[in-house]
């Protein structure tokens, strides 16, 4: 109960629209089977521990304009690829 107790913490450190979805994903993830509640849960982790980064200042931060360029790259990559 402890670690529930410890994402519980982190979580109401968010903002109210953040702490709705993840209020939301909680509540849908007592109708799912098993699997579903590990993989909901591995993910729910995964962006904890990356909104931790962001407010330690630990997480590279790259400009949107950055990302829109190296996904177009990518998906230029992936099309020639394919076209081939």
């Amino acid at each position: 109960m402890a670690r529930a107790e410890e994402h519980l913490r982190e979580l109401l450190k968010l903002p109210v629209e953040e702490r709705a979805h993840a209020a939301k994903l909680l509540l849908d993830s007592l109708d799912e089977e098993p699997e579903e509640l590990e993989a909901d849960a591995l993910r729910a982790a995964e962006l904890t521990r990356r909104a931790r980064a962001v407010a330690d200042g630990s997480a590279e931060m790259i400009d949107a304009e950055e990302v829109r360029r190296r996904v177009t790259a990518r998906l230029r990559e992936i099309r020639t690829r394919e076209a081939l």
